[in-house]
Order: structure tokens, then C-alpha cells, then sequence
């Protein structure tokens, strides 16, 4: 998925300021400041940022802001691009929809994101594990359809046209690269 995303993207990033909404350990962004982009890589989870700060190789530190917090925080400032590399998976469709649209707002160029595709098989996983007391299991992962989101990014005033890019499958792995053109 990282490599999709990326391939969507011009090979040389230099000049350009990117936000990595959701980073986690830091990949994408590194892959970006190694194209020359400047890096905002945010998180909710302080504990992957460390781990994202110590694999960053020390030429790049200074191309990487990484930030412990909510990813739709307005102080980040605009930006020529963003990812956001299955950070928007738990959520539902009308709060991707409403994220999509604040976060699109900051970014002038493609705003690039994955999503669970509404499958069959992730269904019944879903429907599955929606049985299970909350303790015993990860965050649930929201399935969505392209079209419902289409449909709440237009209730959302979200004015950017939605296109679908391609489903990686990968093992238990299962996501849908999407675009949000500028």
C-alpha cells in the first residue's frame, strides 16, 4: 500500500510540504523526506513516534517534524499533499467524510488515503467480531463502500471528486488506495 500511495506522487519532492496523517513508526515519511518533501508525520500514539524518531536516519531529522496528536489539528498549516495510510480504517463514513473535508482544506495538491473495502469476507469478519466483548479484541475496523462515501463527502460540501486507485491483498491484509483530487 506504501509503495501505491507513493507511486502517486512525483519522484521529486523537494520544495514540497507533506503532512503523514496517521504515521505510526515513521516509513512513509522517511520515504518522503528521501524524495526531498518536508514531513509532518502525526499520530495519536506517542509511543510509535519515538519508534519513528529513532529509525529516522540522522540525514533526515532535520525534513521530519513528527507530532503526537490529532491529525485534523488546524496549527499544522497547509501543505502541498497528504497521506494517510490506513488512519482512517476505525472510523466511520460520515466521520472519514468530515475528516477528508477539514484535512482536504490544508492541502492544496492530492490528498491520498487507504480505506477497508466492503468485501464479503471483511462483512462477515466485521459481523463476527461484533460479537466478542470489547477487552477481547482490537479496534474494529469499518468497512465502506465507495459509493456511501461519495455520497457523504458530497453532504459534507467536500469539493473534491473521489477516485478509487486499487485494493492491495496481502495475507489477512485487505485495503483500498483513494484519491481525493485536487
Amino acid at each position: 500500500m506504501r509503495s501505491l500511495l507513493l507511486g502517486q506522487l512525483p519522484e521529486n519532492l523537494s520544495g514540497q510540504r507533506i503532512l503523514d496523517a496517521g504515521c505510526g513508526a515513521g516509513q512513509m515519511a522517511i520515504e518522503l523526506a528521501r524524495r526531498g518533501a518536508t514531513v509532518v508525520g502525526c499520530d495519536v500514539s506517542p509511543r510509535l513516534l519515538e519508534v519513528a524518531q529513532r529509525r529516522t536516519p540522522s540525514e533526515l531529522v532535520h525534513k521530519i517534524s513528527y507530532e503526537s496528536g490529532d491529525m485534523l489539528r488546524h496549527s499544522f498549516g497547509s501543505f502541498d499533499h497528504a497521506i494517510a495510510m490506513d488512519s482512517l480504517i476505525y472510523y466511520s463514513v460520515p466521520d472519514v467524510a468530515a475528516a477528508l473535508g477539514a484535512i482536504s482544506k490544508q492541502v492544496s495538491g492530492k490528498l491520498l488515503f487507504s480505506l477497508a473495502p466492503r468485501t464479503k469476507m471483511l462483512l462477515a469478519m466485521w459481523s463476527v467480531g461484533k460479537l466478542f466483548p470489547r477487552s477481547d479484541r482490537s479496534p474494529m475496523i469499518v468497512p465502506h463502500s465507495v459509493a456511501q462515501l461519495r455520497e457523504d463527502l458530497i453532504r459534507a460540501k467536500v469539493e473534491r471528486n473521489l477516485r478509487p486507485l486499487q485494493t492491495v491483498r496481502s495475507g489477512f491484509y485487505i485495503s483500498q488506495a483513494m484519491e481525493l483530487e485536487p
